[in-house]
């Protein structure tokens, strides 16, 4: 018997979202510029900087990598950052997390100038995104976690919306942005008591714990949204944080990989895009 509910693939929304980018690039006097700063040679974000790169250049970004080794000091780090933000050519530009121990990564994200903050990640532009100010950047994963929704037709108005896990790059940020489109959200955490008694009532479920296989089947109520933010490695499989062979048997559910990710990538140079434009 065919599944009935929908596997959410995030590349076919990524596409219409970089075919949008692509043709607002076409209106511009000038290909828009991308720098992207990787630190050291961790496997996964190497694989994630190729893909940003490949899909930059594929719609017309002139995308670079700046690439500094693993022994690099936090002040020639802070250098880079200051020389990239002072450089006219320069639209946006992001630091690849993660970065080695030895540095700061909030320090490193609040020398970046907000205007070039392509990742939605300084002070500046979260500060504006909660307090409603135009403008701002929005942080790639949590912005393609709603159009993602809004791709396959999850209307949030009114909707029970529960939130597992409350970083500062997904979770919180996510949370507001669902709020702002009158979801009811709540918010699980590692200290929730009685978790399935959160995810079993909600209409959408977004895990975002960095928890393999966290999610099970009995957690989801019939017919739900889920979408899994979460990224791990068990063996040598990639998975999330959701069982999405027995999830997709019972709800709608996107799968790790080829689900947010393609998702973040996009959303990341459509803010490169939007840059360029401003600047311009």
């Amino acid at each position: 018997m065919p599944c009935m509910y929908k596997v959410l693939s995030g590349k076919e929304p990524a596409a219409a979202i970089l075919e949008n980018a692509r043709t607002e690039i076409a209106k511009l006097a000038r290909k828009p510029s991308l720098v992207i700063v990787l630190v050291g040679n961790d496997p996964a974000s190497e694989t994630y900087v190729r893909k940003k790169l490949e899909k930059a250049s594929a719609i017309g970004i002139d995308a670079k990598l700046e690439r500094l080794g693993s022994d690099t000091k936090e002040k020639d780090l802070l250098k880079l950052v200051k020389k990239l933000n002072k450089d006219k050519a320069v639209d946006g530009f992001i630091v690849q997390s993660p970065i080695p121990k030895h540095m700061d990564y909030s320090k490193i994200v609040e020398a970046i100038d907000p205007k070039k903050d392509v990742d939605g990640w300084t002070s500046t532009n979260i500060g504006k995104m909660f307090l409603g100010v135009g403008g701002a950047f929005m942080p790639a994963t949590p912005i393609g976690v709603i159009k993602m929704l809004e791709f396959y037709g999850a209307d949030l108005r009114g909707k029970d919306v529960t939130v597992i896990g409350r970083g500062n790059v997904v979770g919180k940020p996510l949370a507001f942005m669902l709020l702002e489109r009158d979801a009811t959200v709540t918010i699980c955490h590692s200290k929730t008591r009685n978790l399935a008694d959160h995810t079993k009532r909600a209409d959408i479920v977004i895990a975002a714990a960095g928890s393999p296989l966290l999610l099970k089947a009995d957690m989801v109520k019939e017919g739900a949204y889920v979408i899994d933010v979460g990224t791990s490695k068990l063996g040598e499989k990639i998975v999330g944080d959701v069982d999405f062979e027995n999830v997709i048997k019972k709800a709608h559910c996107s799968p790790v990989p080829g689900g947010i990710g393609p998702m973040t990538v996009a959303m990341l140079l459509s803010n490169c895009v939007e840059a360029a434009k401003k600047r311009s």
